[in-house]
């Protein structure tokens, strides 16, 4: 039994070798319904063996070049990287569709930090091992490791979603090539003194031994006394948002103890100085005098500082740690004062902490309040709303510490930037981001671009070992690819003999974002200047990613850019929303809210949702959280939606500026709107026959005549056609895929599919026989036969037309069913290299499409009426009132094609014409007025009990005035707008709309029923 088990097994992989990368075989009738899965099968491959992503000379003589934003090498893809990739792939089909070479180049980011945590976790949960223990050599060996199956894992995910990545110039940011251009710039940019050496306040992760970038602190408001569990710390919990008040005695025993207000009172034991305000008379006798420390007995002078002091915060008097945090720092630097740094890497009191020595810094600020209350100089504590910096990474407390490190000074380069942005050569959509680059870029500091790794770009600077150089200061340092290089420096630099010189690299790594910085044209062979790609494609044309990293990284790459290059890396920015979960979180892995884009495109359990949260890093007691979540937004699981469901609604998710509450039902509906599609060409295919072939033209369809010859509905759909593709092409210009989306979903379901294939089945079921062998017969068969030619032509070209416009947000079901359609002799193999529809002005017709829209009006009309009173099986007469002369009364009393249609739609059993000014109306009708040119009466006498549905009208509008009520009571509550989510606000002011159409609906209703039995009596 098992042998037979492996033999089927090695068969299928046998059979799926011979298939990959051929042509899908579509000689097998369509299925019923769609199949995602099935239908997403064997194109990609087919895209890629072709050489479709490849930037192949393109007919318009302009390129599109992109790079994908590289995903982090630390775990797998979620649904915001497939939103990247959702609206960037979409762009590059469009691209290339027009005609355009087009290059989407494929990274991955190495992620100094990110993947360093995440394996330092792995290591210590599964082998029990620190890092240290493993050893530098070791430890980035178990990160390639890592690199290799997640590397695989995400290129996995970009194919299944679809991106047409030029593969073959994939890049890995820490692949040589890009090793080599960041020790280049780095090696330009120090050269030039714009890095340099300082010892600086950073933001240090305790846990982590590192400094880390602002981006990497989550911020948290706690408005007074909150308690949280410290990494490393055990389960003990402590205590923060409380604002202590203590004393300092006075060297002059006259004078009073000056008390001091402070949240973290651990850094008293780094405090040089107390400040007052200068015109607050409380203090004024205190002046220029000095404090004592009650456990280092080191005076403290009194200084006066108005920046830094607020008179009315606290007791006005603040005591000033300059190594342990920022405003400090800086009243520091003003009055020169002595900076004392208390911590040791690791987070605990180092010497300087005198007899709190090796404490916790947690520990030691419950054992500094002790001594000091013992010492009767506490004076009391009181709850304070504050916000304290999170490592997110990490999950431990950000400590500001005064540290050497490397610095880029941005001043200049930071004006570059923003003048490309103010003289328009940088364009940046939404443009509401403008004013953040402006803000951001005026007050620009020097960046910090060392880290305490050990995985990343190694800074390339060596120290040069001499007696009286001090490593914190630049020129006693050189920096050089090579060891051998910077020995020849050093050795010109300081005239001594190259085999004396002794240098000692700096063991740090690069920020991740500065080699993120040169992206753009690192990955295009920069510095190498005779680089092909590099002359060919640098610039480029798009950045594309979320608004959250505007400065952190866009505005970095256009610095750098400029400064290494001398262009700008791109000419457009395109910033699109965060995708948050439905209760308006960001996906986050310590959340555990992140969803696999390849659980929706497949599919997954609720168990299966589970068990993910357990292959990352996350703690029992988040996985318990993130299980609780799951079980909330997820009962059932995740229904297989398939990838162009998923890129559809993504794109659908995107109006400028609003952030993604993500909600999978949306992405269900996307589903069932791929399986209207698929209906619809299955319909229209079976309409056409086996042996259509489709018109052929080449001059724009200036020849054909349908926009004339064809009846009026025909002439609409064509219409409707064009408006389409200028929609469509006008959204894409636009970076508007949400235009894309609502325009394709209202062609396909509205138009084509609700109007026009039900307007022409008619038509294509009359056959010759059904006419009598008579000279009249046949001349009425031709009428027919001549009708059914164009609307089959018609029909095709909305398939052809409808699917190419859609092809770049849903690329396979698209291919699949563009496959099956008729073709053009000058149809190219695949829709992803056809031309992307170009608009018809002979088609263009709003005369046509204003009356089309009255007729919808008036079959809506009729359908909410007979929903209304529940005329589910019953078709009532109407009667349409019209002016005596007027273009739709003649249209319909003309046309049988579109009286059909409204007789069909509106399932009325017949229609009466009226002239609007008769004064006899129809008796036992309700009364809808359409517009000034139309009136639609729909006969109910005899059809309903009026009394009894008058009494159930009156029993529905109760209840929605009682919900009405209910929920208005609610939204009035004190705290309603600070206390309830906004995505339950949100669903509460539309159930309230709602609620208030529905009850205006009733009252019409009754009004109407209350008319009909009057006219009864």
């Amino acid at each position: 039994m098992t042998d037979n088990k492996t033999e089927t097994k090695k068969k299928k992989e046998i059979e799926h070798k011979d298939i990959k990368g051929k042509k899908k075989d579509l000689s097998s009738p369509m299925q019923k319904s769609y199949d995602p899965i099935q239908v997403e099968a064997q194109w990609y491959e087919y895209w890629e063996k072709q050489g479709y992503f490849k930037p192949n000379e393109g007919r318009t003589g302009k390129k599109f070049v992109i790079a994908l934003p590289p995903p982090n090498v630390t775990g797998s893809l979620h649904l915001g990287h497939a939103l990247t990739g959702a609206i960037q792939d979409s762009l590059v089909r469009w691209h290339r569709m027009k005609g355009d070479e087009t290059l989407y180049l494929p990274a991955l980011d190495h992620a100094g930090i990110a993947t360093q945590s995440v394996v330092e976790k792995k290591l210590l949960r599964e082998k029990n091992l620190t890092r240290q223990e493993l050893g530098r050599e070791n430890f980035v060996e178990e990160i390639w490791k890592w690199k290799k199956k997640y590397g695989g894992r995400i290129n996995k995910q970009l194919r299944r979603l679809g991106s047409s990545l030029d593969w073959d110039r994939a890049t890995f940011t820490m692949d040589k090539k890009i090793n080599y251009a960041v020790n280049e710039a780095f090696i330009r940019l120090h050269n030039e003194g714009i890095i340099y050496r300082s010892t600086r306040l950073v933001n240090w992760s305790c846990r982590l031994k590192t400094v880390i970038s602002d981006i990497e602190v989550e911020y948290k408001d706690i408005k007074g006394k909150t308690y949280f569990n410290i990494p490393g710390y055990g389960n003990k919990k402590y205590r923060f948002g409380v604002l202590t008040e203590f004393a300092y005695p006075m060297k002059d025993e006259t004078l009073e103890p000056i008390v001091v207000a402070t949240t973290r009172i651990e850094t008293m034991l780094g405090d040089t100085a107390i400040a007052v305000h200068s015109k607050d008379e409380r203090y004024l006798k205190y002046h220029e005098k000095y404090a004592i420390h009650p456990f280092s007995k080191r005076m403290i002078p009194i200084i006066c500082d108005d920046i830094l002091v607020d008179p009315n915060f606290g007791t006005g008097a603040v005591k000033v740690t300059p190594g342990h945090d920022p405003n400090d720092y800086a009243a520091g630097k003003r009055h020169n004062l002595e900076i004392i740094n208390i911590l040791n890497e690791d987070g605990t009191i180092n010497a300087n902490g005198g007899r709190f020595e090796n404490l916790k810094r947690f520990d030691a600020r419950i054992e500094v309040a002790k001594q000091l209350e013992e010492r009767g100089l506490l004076k009391g504590e009181t709850d304070n709303s504050m916000r304290i910096g999170f490592c997110t990474r990490s999950g431990d407390i950000i400590e500001p510490i005064v540290k050497p490190q490397w610095f880029l000074n941005c001043g200049e380069m930071a004006k570059s930037a923003m003048k490309a942005v103010e003289e328009g050569e940088l364009k940046i959509y939404p443009e509401n981001n403008k004013q953040v680059w402006f803000n951001w870029l005026n007050n620009i500091r020097d960046w910090c671009v060392s880290r305490q790794l050990w995985w990343g770009h190694r800074i390339p600077a060596y120290f040069v070992v001499l007696e009286a150089h001090d490593r914190n200061k630049t020129e006693h340092w050189v920096s050089a690819h090579t060891e051998e290089e910077a020995k020849k420096i050093a050795s010109k630099k300081y005239a001594i003999e190259i085999e004396k010189v002794v240098l000692e690299r700096d063991p740090d790594v690069l920020d991740t974002w500065f080699s993120s910085g040169l992206f753009p044209f690192s990955i295009l062979g920069w510095p190498n200047e005779e680089s092909l790609d590099l002359l060919k494609y640098y610039p480029t044309s798009l950045l594309e990613t979320g608004k959250d990293i505007l400065f952190f990284w866009v505005a970095r790459m256009v610095m750098l850019g400029l400064k290494l290059t001398g262009k700008l890396p791109f000419s457009e920015v395109y910033l699109h929303s965060i995708v948050r979960d439905s209760h308006r979180r960001k996906m986050s892995k310590s959340l555990g809210n992140v969803v696999d884009p390849l659980s929706v495109i497949t599919g997954i359990t609720l168990e299966g949702l589970h068990k993910t949260l357990y292959t990352g890093n996350l703690s029992e007691s988040e996985v318990k959280l993130a299980i609780k979540s799951q079980k909330k937004d997820f009962p059932k699981g995740i229904p297989q939606c398939g990838c162009d469901a998923l890129r559809f609604g993504l794109c659908d998710y995107t109006p400028h500026g609003k952030d993604i509450n993500l909600n999978i039902t949306k992405i269900v509906t996307c589903r069932q709107f791929c399986n209207k599609i698929w209906n619809a060409t299955r319909f229209t295919l079976m309409n056409l026959g086996k042996d259509f072939v489709p018109v052929e033209t080449e001059s724009n369809f200036e020849e054909l005549n349908w926009h004339v010859e064809g009846s009026f509905l025909d002439r609409c759909i064509l219409s409707k056609i064009n408006k389409a593709i200028i929609i469509c092409n006008k959204s894409f210009e636009k970076y508007s895929l949400s235009g894309v989306t609502e325009c394709c979903h209202n062609f396909w379901l509205h138009d084509f599919c609700d109007i026009y294939l039900e307007s022409v089945k008619n038509i294509m079921k009359i056959k010759e026989d059904d006419f009598e062998n008579t000279k009249i017969g046949k001349e009425n068969w031709n009428k027919i036969l001549k009708q059914q030619t164009i609307s089959k032509n018609i029909l095709f070209r909305c398939l052809d037309f409808g699917l190419k416009l859609l092809h770049p947000i849903m690329p396979f079901v698209t291919e699949e069913l563009w496959q099956r359609i008729p073709k053009l002799k000058k149809s190219k193999p695949s829709i992803m290299i056809e031309d992307y529809p170009e608009p018809i002005p002979i088609w263009d017709n709003s005369k046509d499409e204003s009356l089309l829209k009255t007729i919808k009006q008036i079959i809506h009309s009729v359908r909410s009426t007979r929903q209304q009173y529940s005329l589910t099986k019953m078709k009532p007469r109407i009667y349409l009132s019209f002016p005596k002369i007027s273009e739709i009364l003649y249209l319909l009393q003309t046309d049988k094609q579109t009286e059909n249609l409204i007789l069909f739609l509106g399932k009325v059993s017949s229609i009466e014409y009226i002239e609007q000014n008769n004064k006899n109306k129809p008796n036992g009708c309700i009364v809808d007025i359409i517009s000034d040119a139309c009136i639609v009466y729909v006969l109910l006498q005899g059809l309903i009990d009026i009394p009894l549905e008058i009494k159930k009208l009156k029993k529905k509008k109760k209840q929605a005035q009682r919900s009405l009520k209910k929920l208005m009571i609610r939204t009035k509550s004190i705290n309603y707008e600070s206390k309830v989510p906004l995505n339950i606000q949100k669903r509460n002011f539309e159930i309230i709309q709602g609620l208030n159409k529905k009850i205006k609906d009733f009252d019409f209703a009754l009004k109407n029923l209350n008319d009909l039995l009057n006219e009864k009596n």
